[in-house]
């Protein structure tokens, strides 16, 4: 009867042991989660802090209230292109981005005109200055001047209310 009251004493500390080790496992696991979890969301945010010191200096600098742009999809052209010694297409999808709406409504009265000036500009094109990026943003700066001219859209202290000529497909065959 001893040796069982000796071994009953022996399993009580080692079990107050086990679960001492186990709940400090517990407390570090939970205190080095937190201190990730903290350091993490801190660091976010202090990313976030510093991309918007811009936008507020930015925006002092404006004080008219910016608006989302309008967006104005054209039809898609396809144009024979300037290859010489053989026949290329371009299937090309333009959608204008204008400041207001007034201005989308001003390059609708002059679509006609602004088409056919689209069509000479890009069948002027060859397919190597269409595939090639700096081909692209010169048809798109060319685009944007027609557009502008058609429309008789001058330069408001600097800028353009026709704000960019996006691609909305390109296709070259």
């Amino acid at each position: 009867m001893a040796d069982k009251s000796a071994a009953g004493a022996d399993a009580k500390p080692k079990s107050k042991k086990l679960l001492i080790i186990i709940l400090a496992l517990v407390l570090v696991l939970l205190l080095g989660g937190g201190a990730a979890a903290f350091l993490l969301l801190k660091g976010g945010s202090a990313d976030e802090e510093l991309d918007e010191a811009p936008r507020t200096s930015q925006s002092a600098r404006d004080t008219r209230p910016r608006t989302p742009p309008q967006y104005m999809a054209l039809d898609p052209v396809v144009i024979n292109l300037a290859d010489p010694g053989a026949i290329r297409y371009a299937q090309v999808g333009i959608t204008l981005q204008v400041d207001t709406a007034a201005t989308a409504d001003r390059v609708k009265a002059f679509l006609p005109a602004i088409r056919n000036g689209i069509l000479r500009q890009i069948s002027r094109r060859t397919a190597e200055e269409l595939l090639r990026p700096e081909g692209k943003d010169q048809l798109a700066q060319d685009i944007l001047e027609l557009v502008r001219e058609e429309a008789g859209l001058p330069l408001i202290r600097g800028e353009s209310p026709v704000q960019a000529v996006l691609f909305s497909s390109l296709i070259v065959q």
